[in-house]
């Protein structure tokens, strides 16, 4: 039986044919016990990705943007046009792009604050990169207490991957963590308090559309005594049944034997948790890195328009993730096609949303005589000719 819609035995395939060792999930080696992650992926993803549409789209925004930044591969500062590496990362596998490569990656570090990339080899040289999720990863210890190895789970069967060879075959990228040596913190986690929040008004304001978008009344019996515990069940009953929920909004009440209905109104500040929501939505956004203008936040003027909002998102938070990623990626593969010397820097050129600011470098950069043209190449973020 297949767990997956790919598979590959231990080796007892021809030479020439590939594929992901995970997604075989043959049992490997034995050794040291595993360090289990702290945090709840599952709930993050679901609470988070799945069910805030703040957190949803974030995460979206970024990967996105990541996915489309296009690379300039360079060797000792010249610029290389074309390159077996430039061939896999465009083509990663066959189900697979660059694009989607990138955005897989950039999403699982937004989420878990982990990402994980396996390189299959073949003649020792990497022919396909797969990316593996976070929560099925476990970091193996060695005797330094840097990974040794990686443990891949799903189904009840796992596979592990020794760190050795050239490349080693999994790749761990992992956002700064203060508080553990092997696994990254993701963004997700530091705004859990706002997405609650943000989960729990939407929560509210739902249950308050179901109950006629109104605080409910109290019944004042206004005979002799009190109503027998028959009589109150009855009530209840009845009002649950015929009077509750959008579907009975504005039918009327009958009321007999000394029964008065009296709303129980709230002020409108105690019922503001539009405001509520939109404040954790803010702070969703600020855990993101992304300008709440983009998501569609009001109250937030911090920048003048659109077009400058969407600069910073690239700026501050795309760039810098995605240059991350290139490079880790570039020096992970690079000894792979006999040179640890290439590098990756994203092409700022291609950017939509740096076009303003890119052209006016340009035009200082062009109007400067003095420079050569491999100095006016560098100065934009371009390598040397080769």
């Amino acid at each position: 039986m297949k767990l997956f819609p790919f598979s590959l035995g231990r080796r007892a395939a021809p030479p020439e044919a590939k594929a992901s060792r995970a997604q075989a999930l043959v049992a490997l080696l034995a050794g040291q016990r595993p360090q289990w992650t702290p945090r709840d992926y599952g709930a993050l993803a679901r609470e988070g990705y799945q069910r805030n549409a703040i957190a949803h789209r974030c995460v979206r925004l970024i990967a996105q943007s990541v996915g489309e930044v296009r690379f300039v591969l360079a060797e000792e500062g010249r610029e290389i046009p074309a390159h077996p590496l430039l061939d896999l990362l465009a083509r990663p596998n066959g189900r697979l792009s660059g694009t989607g490569l990138m955005e897989a990656l950039a999403s699982h570090l937004m989420i878990a604050g982990n990402g994980y990339v396996e390189a299959v080899a073949l003649g020792g040289v990497p022919r396909e990169l797969h990316v593996l999720r976070p929560d099925r990863m476990r970091v193996v210890p060695g005797a330094d207490g840097w990974a040794q190895a990686y443990d891949y789970t799903a189904g009840g069967r796992t596979v592990r991957f020794a760190q050795d060879g050239v490349p080693p075959p999994i790749l761990h990228v992992g956002l700064f963590n203060p508080l553990d040596d092997h696994y990254g913190a993701p963004p997700l986690e530091a705004a859990q308090v706002a997405l609650d929040l943000h989960n729990a008004a939407g929560a509210w304001n739902k249950a308050l559309i179901d109950n006629a978008a109104r605080p409910s009344g109290a019944l004042v019996y206004g005979g002799a005594g009190n109503l027998s515990d028959e009589q109150f069940d009855r009530l209840k009953e009845e009002l649950e049944a015929n009077f509750a929920g959008a579907a009975n909004a504005g039918r009327p009440l009958l009321l007999e034997g000394g029964l008065d209905w009296r709303p129980l109104s709230l002020t409108p500040k105690e019922m503001d948790f539009l405001e509520a929501k939109n404040a954790a939505a803010r702070e969703i956004a600020l855990a993101f890195g992304v300008p709440p203008m983009l998501l569609g936040i009001p109250g937030d003027a911090t920048y003048a328009n659109y077009a400058e909002a969407s600069r910073v998102l690239w700026r501050q938070t795309v760039l810098p993730l995605a240059r991350r990623l290139g490079q880790d990626l570039c020096h992970w593969l690079a000894p792979a096609f006999g040179t640890a010397r290439l590098d990756f820097e994203p092409d700022l050129d291609a950017v939509e949303a740096l076009h303003g600011e890119r052209e006016a470098l340009w035009r200082r950069v062009n109007e400067a005589s003095f420079l050569t043209e491999d100095e006016k190449r560098q100065a934009v973020g371009y390598g040397v000719r080769g």
